[in-house]
């Protein structure tokens, strides 16, 4: 599973990720840093991304348009970059098991 992570998670994360979540990337990584939510909407879903975001908005769009992409919706508050590297990476089998085996459009993480 790769995540592309939402422009409001810091790039130095996925240096962190790749282990586990291998051709991970972040938004600004891609030069997209300006491009609306249904860009990045749509550069997920063509690349079989999984978004990464801390806002309501990626999730509002897969109650319209559907799934894929995926979403993991952290719902952790301002942290720091080694907080949010560890919510991933400890969850990463309970994202593995909603988004894959149970094929939900949505899993938020929360603190």
């Amino acid at each position: 599973m790769k995540l592309l992570l939402d422009e409001n998670l810091s790039r130095r994360t996925v240096a962190f990720l790749l282990d586990s979540f291998p051709e991970s990337t972040q938004i600004a990584l891609l030069g997209m840093e300006n491009a609306d939510d249904r860009a990045v909407w749509d550069y997920a879903k063509t690349n079989h991304f999984v978004i990464v975001t801390k806002d309501a908005d990626f999730f509002e769009m897969s109650n319209i348009y559907g799934q894929p992409p995926k979403i993991i919706w952290l719902k952790t508050g301002n942290q720091s970059k080694a907080a949010t590297i560890n919510a991933l990476l400890t969850n990463q089998q309970a994202i593995e098991t909603a988004l894959l085996d149970e094929d939900k459009a949505c899993i938020e993480i929360y603190r």
